[in-house]
């Protein structure tokens, strides 16, 4: 992230979101010499890059793992602590029918595959440490507010020229934060052109979210505490990884394969973009007894696991992305970042967030 510093004025800037995209804008933007304000409507950093912690262990429950092409995003992973970032093979990744039978073997990966550690979400939560405590790395000017949920950008009550912010804090109160001179919505692209909308503003930029579509993503998360018995090494296939043909399901991960994974036995199994769109407003148990079903039929696996549940990602994974890394309205001083730019990798959300900030600062 460019570490120059700014020979304009400062500006405040609002930065809605702390996923990779919102963090790698903030950080950016600090970096530069401005004060940033980051808004996160949930307890912590991450997005998609989520890590569900329970009894049993950390389930990747959203991005599996990222790949590394941009040389930008290299330099700032090789600056990144090394117990942060792990290679994780994926050569056990096999192309599945639905009933478990191994039609190919998947092409043998062509770049190195990554996880964060010791959960996916380590590595942004790690970026954003900045964020909450710049004077210790020799920052200022930033501020975070978590489980503050916007809902409004309005011109402020103080300068017709900024804007301020309408926002709904954990204990359910309304605050309302002003100063701003730019704002960055780094959010999935509904939620912000609903945002907009319901702030009667920028419907140029709105129209341009129109050919974006993104899938939503039923995730079921199973853990079989059983296996950790002596002698019994893991339950199930050898394959520690899996494409799936299925007709629920397209991919499946044993969780302990991963580097710097909690022991215990865990599957975090992903529906496919068809099937989760088709029932995305099914009852959770529903869905779970259906992809229970699907991954018995794919591991052989039949035994109950003690800890079965499920989460529905509304948007998932890119299928239509905008073909541009940001939006930005400079009139306004709007701009809008995230995955769904480029793509549904993690490096595209990392370069959509950074040249939005670049164009900005």
């Amino acid at each position: 992230m460019n570490n120059s510093r700014l020979t304009t004025p400062s500006l405040h800037i609002a930065v809605v979101g702390a996923g990779m995209a919102g963090v790698t804008a903030a950080r950016t933007l600090v970096q530069a010499g401005h004060r940033v304000t980051l808004f996160e409507k949930s307890r912590g950093f991450g997005g998609r890059m989520a890590t569900r912690r329970t009894e049993f262990g950390g389930f990747d429950h959203g991005v599996q793992y990222f790949t590394v092409r941009d040389p930008r995003f290299e330099k700032v992973l090789r600056a990144t602590a090394t117990s942060a970032v792990r290679a994780w093979s994926a050569s056990t990744v096999r192309v599945l029918d639905e009933f478990g039978h191994v039609l190919a073997s998947a092409p043998p990966p062509t770049e190195p595959h990554f996880v964060a550690a010791p959960g996916m979400n380590a590595l942004v939560s790690l970026w954003a440490q900045p964020l909450l405590k710049p004077e210790l790395h020799g920052l200022s000017g930033a501020q975070v507010l978590l489980q503050t949920h916007v809902n409004r950008i309005e011109r402020d009550a103080l300068n017709e020229a900024q804007w301020q912010l309408r926002c709904d804090d954990e204990d359910g109160g309304l605050r309302v934060l002003g100063g701003f001179d730019r704002v960055v919505l780094a959010i999935p692209h509904p939620q912000a052109h609903d945002l907009l909308l319901a702030s009667g503003l920028a419907p140029a930029l709105r129209q341009a979210l129109a050919p974006v579509h993104v899938a939503p993503c039923w995730t079921l998360m199973v853990a079989f505490p059983q296996a950790m018995q002596p002698g019994l090494a893991h339950l199930g296939p050898q394959w520690s990884a899996a494409r799936s043909t299925h007709h629920r399901i397209s991919w499946l991960a044993r969780e302990s394969s991963k580097p710097a994974r909690e022991p215990i036995e865990r599957w975090t199994v992903q529906a496919s973009p068809a099937w989760s769109a088709k029932h995305l407003e099914d009852d959770a148990e529903r869905v779970k007894a259906k992809l229970l079903k699907g991954f018995a039929e794919i591991t052989g696996i039949r035994a109950t696991p003690p800890h079965a549940v499920v989460h529905r990602w509304r948007f998932a994974q890119t299928q239509t992305p905008l073909g541009r890394s940001h939006l930005l309205d400079e009139k306004l001083g709007i701009g809008l970042c995230g995955d769904w730019c480029l793509g549904h990798r993690v490096e595209d959300a990392f370069i959509s967030g950074l040249e939005l900030a670049l164009a900005l600062a």
